[in-house]
């Protein structure tokens, strides 16, 4: 592992403030990402603890976590030969990033989020933005990050009105099945032909897979 002294260094844009900043953090992990837009490609994944939903079909458990400053963040990260970054959760937005954005892009790095779209996003910290909003659960939450990249929703039967008012943000919409590995081969399956019949009807609406769970990797 690399030492503190080496990844912080004498790097001209690094403030003490930044290096020694905390974050509750489940796991940084190096995988493909397995759905969306970028579907395949190498990322590094920070994953925050707390979320101020709780979904069922979610895969973390977000009470479970570390503290960590930004330095050992950084010391995990720069392991792997990656320039993409995730921040995913749990909910990112919770935290401030603003210090691990500066230290991450100085360093040449890419960052993206995926977010539950309830904390509104301030502008130029991210470079892609994935908006996962979950009204299909929470019909009385208000989504505040109407604008972004690219909007990913967990389809359950939800109309897709529901989405009437975001969709004129975003460049890319995904439809994604609810998938949870508690139920059978046959539930899954029948809540993947039913998301594709929905997609097939409603263009430009493409479908998401979670190609990272069918491969058995994170």
């Amino acid at each position: 592992m690399l030492e503190q002294c080496e990844i912080s260094g004498d790097h001209p844009v690094d403030r003490a403030t930044d290096l020694a900043s905390e974050y509750r953090i489940v796991e940084i992990f190096y995988s493909v990402q397995g759905e969306g837009a970028h579907a395949g490609i190498p990322h590094v994944f920070i994953r925050f603890g707390k979320c101020n939903l709780q979904c069922e079909w979610c895969d973390t458990d977000f009470e479970q976590f570390d503290m960590m400053s930004s330095v050992e963040i950084l010391g995990e990260v720069m392991k792997y030969p990656s320039k993409r970054i995730i921040f995913t959760g749990g909910e990112p937005m919770l935290n401030d990033l603003w210090p691990l954005h500066r230290l991450l892009k100085s360093r040449g790095y890419t960052l993206a989020c995926e977010s539950n779209g309830t904390i509104e996003i301030p502008e130029g910290l991210l470079d892609w933005i994935c908006i996962s909003p979950k009204d299909q659960m929470y019909p009385g939450v208000k989504i505040r990050q109407t604008t972004g990249d690219e909007l990913k929703c967990v389809y359950v039967g939800q109309d897709l009105k529901l989405y009437d008012e975001l969709v004129g943000g975003f460049t890319h919409l995904f439809l994604q099945p609810c998938y949870l590995d508690t139920e059978s081969v046959e539930w899954n399956g029948r809540n993947f032909t039913m998301t594709e019949e929905v997609v097939k009807n409603n263009p430009p609406w493409r479908l998401s897979l979670q190609t990272h769970k069918w491969m058995g990797i994170d």
